[in-house]
């Protein structure tokens, strides 16, 4: 079966990854006013992990609340100060997966994708770690911009599990941050690792899957190579790759309607005049 994805032609501009002011327009049309923010920061992971307490014990009272533009999913924003830089915290729907399969998933997915935050912190359960880890390394196929935050890491000390949070540092390239928001334990490392990433003091290499399809390799390194020379310093050519080849309807328009080229910073799409690249998936 072969899908064709009409890409947008795009005018290229150096990316500038690290400057807020570059993806303003992106946030604003997913209802994120930056107004006196220097840096955007989205808190992902599974429902019950602790999200929400690690929300309130980073904004204190500086949140509120309101629902995602034309959704009906409920949204909650705040802020906090470290070091001389303003940070918004958005708080993304709690979700198990990013595959957009429903309304939750879609809006987290988006957010992070074409949002584009300056750090994404996913929060894990150290006492279910195994199962957290799938939303984790999904949003690490998006950006290297992350921190995990290894939270409840009081109950696993007394259900006598230990996490090395050094060796999953290593492995999923990313900093790890232990953590038991009930207690404030961690939140003052959490905060300073945010502003590490944040800054490009810390550089995330992350460990991203390889499928042992060999077939099925080569079909994502040929499209994301079609994908990274038609929209030069997109972050994330080799997830989207994998996601128009799964028939991802969303990202498939975001190609079409040149969403997808506007993640490029300074670059105009050209929807209306755009080539289109046959995809072959295998039947």
């Amino acid at each position: 079966m072969t899908t064709h994805v009409k890409f947008a032609n795009t005018l290229s501009a150096a990316p500038c990854e690290t400057c807020p002011a570059c993806n303003a327009g992106h946030l604003r049309k997913l209802g994120i006013n930056m107004e006196n923010w220097d840096y955007v920061v989205a808190l992902a992971g599974n429902p019950n992990t602790g999200k929400s307490t690690i929300f309130n014990a980073l904004t204190g009272l500086r949140q509120h609340t309101g629902n995602w533009p034309g959704k009906t999913v409920a949204r909650a924003e705040g802020g906090f100060a470290h070091g001389d830089k303003n940070f918004k915290l958005v708080d993304l729907p709690g979700t198990y997966s990013l595959l957009s399969t429903s309304m939750d998933e879609e809006v987290a997915r988006d957010f992070i994708l074409f949002g584009r935050p300056d750090v994404t912190v996913i929060v894990v359960d150290a006492t279910h770690l195994e199962r957290n880890l799938n939303l984790v390394l999904q949003v690490l196929e998006i950006t290297n911009r992350a921190v995990v935050a290894l939270n409840l890491i009081d109950e696993a000390r007394r259900k006598k599990l230990t996490v090395d949070d050094r060796r999953l540092t290593r492995d999923l390239g990313v900093p790890v941050v232990p953590m038991a928001a009930r207690s404030r334990e961690g939140v003052p490392d959490l905060l300073q690792t945010i502003h590490q990433v944040a800054t490009g003091q810390t550089v995330g290499k992350p460990h991203r899957i390889k499928n042992q399809h060999k077939i099925l390799n080569q079909a994502i390194d040929t499209l994301a190579v079609k994908i990274e020379t038609l929209f030069p310093g997109l972050p994330n050519a080799r997830w989207v790759a994998m996601r128009l080849l799964d028939g991802d309807e969303r990202l498939i328009q975001a190609v079409q309607r040149g969403e997808l080229g506007d993640l490029q910073p300074g670059n105009l799409a050209q929807a209306n005049n755009a080539p289109e690249i046959p995809l072959e998936v295998a039947s």
